[in-house]
């Protein structure tokens, strides 16, 4: 019998839904179970309500950060134990929310920075694929700087292809021409001399994978769902 521990997982969703849901999808796959009674109670609360993240780090739209920590103490008062988001972009808002918080969030921009220093520690130049708030941001220059990796971003042509890929059509279900326009700017990326992919937005997550490319391709949410069941195991 397999025996794992009770922590309670609480996923701060709505991010998108379809992330959202990925996330929840990748927890129960890496769960080592034998029946249903040994995976982790996970409680979710997907708050498509939210505003957009990006709009709103441009200024052009309403603050998310009284949502989301309304949707995180919705989550408190249900019992989890710790936090985690299925969004790259909601990061920017992460201080302000763990503040006003008493369980932990974590933060799967730096676990990812983590998981690329160590795994693929000849890293150089990494190319990123995220929406117009976290590029702006710059959420994953500094994370990633302070392993000495260098981030480079597609150019202003290519990065509306990339929020084309996004919004228009992976958030609308079409994900098929969202990956065939993240695949043409991949190539910008990998011209510019990017030796590592990674997926700064949840829904580049939804349509590339490692293997995928002829380089790595990490991805944020896949490293955040490991880290959430050996958090909840311990």
């Amino acid at each position: 019998m397999i025996e794992l521990g009770k922590k309670t997982i609480g996923i701060l969703g709505g991010m998108g839904p379809e992330a959202t849901a990925d996330l929840f999808h990748r927890i129960i796959r890496a769960t080592p179970v034998e029946k249903d009674q040994d995976h982790f109670h996970v409680i979710i609360d997907s708050n498509t309500k939210i505003p957009d993240r990006t709009l709103a780090i441009l200024g052009e739209g309403e603050d998310p950060l009284p949502y989301m920590i309304k949707t995180g103490k919705t989550l408190e008062r249900a019992g989890v134990d710790f936090l985690i988001m299925p969004c790259n972009t909601a990061h920017y808002f992460y201080e302000d929310l763990q503040n006003a918080l008493d369980v932990p969030v974590l933060h799967m921009i730096r676990l990812s920075a983590d998981y690329v220093f160590k795994t693929y520690p000849s890293v150089q130049k990494m190319g990123l694929l995220a929406t117009d708030g976290t590029i702006a941001s710059e959420l994953y220059h500094g994370a990633y700087k302070t392993h000495g990796v260098e981030t480079i971003v597609p150019s202003k042509k290519s990065q509306d292809k990339v929020m084309n890929a996004i919004y228009k059509y992976i958030k609308t279900g079409d994900l098929k021409t969202g990956e065939k326009l993240l695949k043409k700017v991949v190539e910008e990326l990998l011209e510019s001399g990017a030796d590592t992919i990674i997926c700064g937005c949840t829904e580049v997550s939804l349509v590339l994978h490692d293997g995928d490319l002829d380089v790595p391709v990490v991805d944020p949410l896949q490293v955040l769902a490991e880290e959430a069941v050996r958090l909840a195991s311990s």
